[in-house]
């Protein structure tokens, strides 16, 4: 599990970037990079890193569940994703 200030961290950044976001790209179009430049570093959509949406775990995200294979399996296994089954052959 991450740190409640990692994940707070991640909350604000994506915050930023939703609310620059059509300022950023009226800058873009208009070439004024010296304008782009004094915006918040955090309001850039690079600057953003998918993390599970339960634990916070950076790593082994599963972007089309919105989190990582380890609470995926978890929850696969208790039957609590639909259309989810454990496969055998």
């Amino acid at each position: 599990m991450a740190k409640e200030s990692i994940k707070a961290r991640e909350r604000k950044r994506e915050r930023l970037v939703a609310k620059y976001a059509d300022k950023r790209a009226a800058l873009k179009a208009a070439g004024d990079y010296e304008a782009l430049d004094k915006l918040p570093k955090n309001a850039s959509p690079v600057r953003l890193h998918n993390r599970c949406k339960l634990t916070g775990r950076p790593k082994g995200y599963m972007r089309k569940f919105g989190i990582n294979r380890v609470t995926f399996r978890e929850m696969a296994s208790a039957g609590k994703i639909p259309g989810v089954t454990k496969s055998s052959w």
